[in-house]
């Protein structure tokens, strides 16, 4: 009985300094890091938890005022005006639910207590090292579904982690954590092994947009904060490129999303084999047609660059004839107006439901020139305070959020969402000295 009781004290009083500390806050926020990549019922309850503890914990001695976590905070009021002149209020009130942790977590971050360099960078390594057990589960999965099926593209794409999961999102927490990595300044033979790990594991997800900006960040690395010998980093050097261009030219499933996007890029009405056959041909829609053409065939296909380009161009034409350039559309309100230019352009049913997949068109289409700047504003101040800390993590970061903002619509998704505003407010709520990692 009285090694019970002292087990029971001993336990409480842990509770307690755990409480007492901002060690809870650790926790919290590298809990809802490790749901983003479960069911959104999951990484909502996460989040729902970390911010009623933050304002449960507000003590009037750790408010700080902090101009980076206003430009979010501004960029939620900015989607509340929209409501009074939106062209489909009931999708932006439930825009405004999805979007509401732009509003909330700056909020938590303003009123809890202060995390240390040191407290978040054990966020990030819960966080990246979480993601190698997820992506030990996911290639798991695979290989049973390999034995069930031998289709060797379940190890690929969206095939390996689901549809909904998303392949470029797992890619973009993948590559965050693969980099945490890298930057350890003292890499063990087990940390070599996982960043070997991480590193196939990105390129078997075949995004081509994360793929091209890790071999830049790769680059950025060794050729500025590697402290390694000039022999070493030439050495890791030649062996991404080696790697990145084996994968390209003998990995058919990445090979062929690249070679899609280079084959049809400039030359009009490339057969795809992929899709059609001898009887029903598909053509692929080269960059010059996606711009110009006036009408397009159910028998054409966008590839990934013509269907942005194509969707830059819709939208620069609604600007134009719908005077929206200072209001745009509404939050969650231009779906409609892409669905009417798929009409208009008599595009293969389907084609009207994506979205602009490229977060600063899809943005400026819903909430105007005003809401771009400020998402302007906000990679600005990421990118700024990162070169000013020298902080590698921070600098990947943004350089990911800046080049993928160009070809996916991140906020469209509660994942996007959550990621973005977890990483901009950890690492941009609180000062951290000057070349303190020089």
């Amino acid at each position: 009985m009285t090694n019970t009781y002292n087990y029971l004290k001993n336990q409480f009083l842990k509770i307690s300094n755990l409480e007492r500390s901002n060690e809870v806050f650790v926790f919290l926020i590298a809990l809802v890091l490790l749901a983003i990549p479960l069911k959104n019922i999951v990484g909502s309850l996460s989040l729902i938890l970390f911010i009623v503890v933050a304002f449960a914990k507000f003590r009037r001695a750790n408010f700080t005022f902090s101009k980076s976590l206003l430009l979010p905070i501004g960029f939620y009021g900015l989607m509340i005006l929209s409501l009074l002149w939106t062209r489909d209020f009931a999708a932006s009130v439930a825009g405004l639910q999805k979007e509401l942790p732009f509003l909330l977590v700056p909020f938590a971050f303003l009123v809890m207590p202060k995390l240390t360099l040191a407290q978040r960078d054990k966020i990030t390594a819960i966080f990246s090292y979480g993601m190698v057990f997820y992506s030990l589960g996911y290639l798991t999965k695979a290989v049973f579904k390999y034995i069930a099926t031998r289709d060797v593209n379940v190890f690929f794409y969206h095939e390996l982690v689901s549809l909904d999961v998303n392949a470029i999102y797992v890619s973009v927490f993948t590559s965050f954590a693969l980099f945490y990595f890298i930057n350890l300044k003292n890499k063990t033979d087990y940390i070599r092994v996982i960043i070997v790990f991480l590193t196939v594991m990105v390129f078997l997800l075949s995004s081509k947009s994360i793929i091209f900006i890790d071999f830049l960040l790769i680059i950025c690395y060794y050729s500025f904060f590697s402290d390694v010998p000039k022999s070493v980093r030439w050495l890791t050097l030649t062996f991404v490129s080696g790697f990145l261009f084996f994968s390209l030219f003998f990995v058919e499933q990445v090979r062929d999303r690249f070679l899609l996007e280079y084959e049809t890029a400039f030359v009009d009405n490339t057969i795809n084999e992929k899709i059609g056959n001898e009887t029903d041909k598909v053509y692929n829609v080269s960059i010059k047609q996606a711009w110009n053409d006036e009408q397009f065939q159910d028998n054409q296909f966008f590839p990934g660059t013509a269907l942005r380009v194509y969707q830059f161009r819709i939208f620069t034409e609604m600007i134009k004839e719908e005077s929206v350039f200072f209001t745009g559309f509404g939050l969650e309100a231009s779906q409609d107006q892409i669905h009417k230019k798929a009409l208009q352009y008599n595009l293969y049913d389907g084609y009207g439901d994506f979205n602009f997949h490229n977060q600063y068109t899809q943005t400026f289409a819903e909430i105007g020139f005003l809401g771009f700047l400020l998402l302007l504003m906000m990679l600005f101040v990421i990118l700024k305070k990162a070169c000013e800390h020298k902080d590698f993590l921070h600098i990947t970061f943004g350089i990911t959020m800046i080049i993928l903002f160009l070809t996916e619509s991140f906020f469209c998704r509660q994942r996007g969402i959550t990621f973005f505003i977890i990483l901009y407010c950890l690492f941009n709520s609180f000062p951290i000295q000057k070349n303190i990692r020089k």
